[in-house]
């Protein structure tokens, strides 16, 4: 039966770099569907790629917010009106309305996949305009799709209240249980001395992560590397601050790798940074996949204090906690850990045990049958 159901996931952003699009969409082939993925990129790409069911297109970022988006909807209609699929995703609230129209209009069902409170997330949190148009048109399309999912319990939770909702599905952002097969040498590629702490930052670079406080702090905390893994439109402004505090020989943008690749470059560093601020209702319900990330790869993190990431990081005891608008309380954490590398190694034991639980297949096993039943 599974075979002969077709599925198209389709997400504003490039799949090979997302590792929900690419652990669901295996999972779902593994299952016996047929998988086709409609992407999109506009950082790392330089064309097209096209092969078989997977596309993703290379799409410009101009400064005018509405050209982008009439060009990647453009684009999204022309490759849904080919498509044929008996069940679409609805990869972000950006998908939703085209998707959920193809998908009713083909007499297919649609799935949505809310990874964030999306009026709410952290760049909208002083344009009201803007967080109502968003909230009425999810509110007009997410009454039509068969199932909502969302990433942790506080989002099922408020969108449930907030559209009353019947029931969502949660889906946490959790990786492949894997570990590396051949670590990354940032001390040798980058000339890092081997008495220096290694903090990562792991995702996009954008504002409401932590990043400007981290660079900030590092001319106090003097025997750290400060890595960053991925792109984003923040990357110049951040490496200027960095120059203007004269903590630049300390900062390394190592630019964003594949999924399957991207265990061995963060299991080289020594710390993971999760430090993402209160900015909005989105970022306070956070519980991000880099803080999974980092317990698979064996990292002890210093995480945000907000509800869903204090939870995970206390209850497996893999880190510590902290106010993210606190720079003081991210240098004691750090000046700590650095004079006892003790600690260090007893949250890597513990992120051992914590990744045995917290992994894709045990969450997609459990995710499963919910999933089944709507399908």
């Amino acid at each position: 039966m599974a075979s002969r159901k077709k599925i198209c996931l389709v997400f504003l952003g490039n799949p090979f770099l997302d590792s929900r699009i690419t652990n669901l969409s295996n999972s779902l082939h593994q299952d016996g569907y047929s998988v086709s993925v409609i992407g999109f990129d506009w950082f790392s790409l330089k064309e097209n790629f096209i092969e078989k069911d997977f596309k993703v297109f290379r799409i410009f970022k101009p400064k005018l917010s509405l050209l982008f988006y009439l060009q990647y909807n453009f684009i999204l209609l022309k490759e849904l009106i080919k498509t044929d699929a008996r069940i679409y995703f609805a990869e972000d609230f950006y998908t939703l309305p085209l998707v959920t129209f193809f998908a009713k209009l083909k007499s297919a069902k649609v799935f949505y996949n809310s990874r964030e409170i999306y009026a709410y997330i952290g760049g909208l949190h002083s344009k009201p305009y803007l967080q109502k148009l968003i909230t009425e048109i999810e509110r007009f399309f997410i009454k039509k799709v068969d199932l909502v999912m969302t990433t942790g319990e506080l989002d099922s939770e408020f969108l449930e209240k907030f559209y009353s909702l019947q029931k969502t599905s949660v889906i946490r952002n959790i990786p492949l249980y894997q570990k590396p097969t051949e670590k990354f040498e940032f001390r040798k590629k980058y000339n890092i001395a081997d008495d220096k702490l290694i903090l990562l930052y792991q995702g996009i670079i954008i504002p409401g992560r932590g990043i400007e406080k981290i660079i900030r702090a590092l001319s106090q905390i003097p025997n750290v590397v400060f890595v960053l893994l991925g792109n984003g439109e923040q990357k110049e402004n951040y490496f200027k601050l960095a120059q203007e505090i004269k903590v630049e020989d300390r900062v390394v943008f190592a630019g964003a790798f594949n999924q399957k690749e991207l265990i061995n470059y963060t299991s080289a560093a020594d710390v993971g940074l999760s430090l993402i601020e209160n900015i909005s209702i989105s970022y306070y319900h956070a519980l991000p996949n880099k803080l999974f990330e980092y317990i698979m790869a064996e990292l002890p993190v210093i995480s945000s204090n907000l509800p869903q990431m204090k939870r995970i990081v206390e209850t497996y005891k893999v880190g510590e906690v902290i106010n993210p608008e606190s720079r003081q309380e991210l240098i004691d954490v750090v000046n700590k850990w650095t004079a006892n590398r003790e600690l260090l190694t007893e949250y890597k034991k513990n992120c051992q045990h914590a990744s045995r639980e917290l992994n894709w297949q045990k969450e997609y096993e459990r995710f499963r049958k919910d999933l089944l039943s709507h399908i």
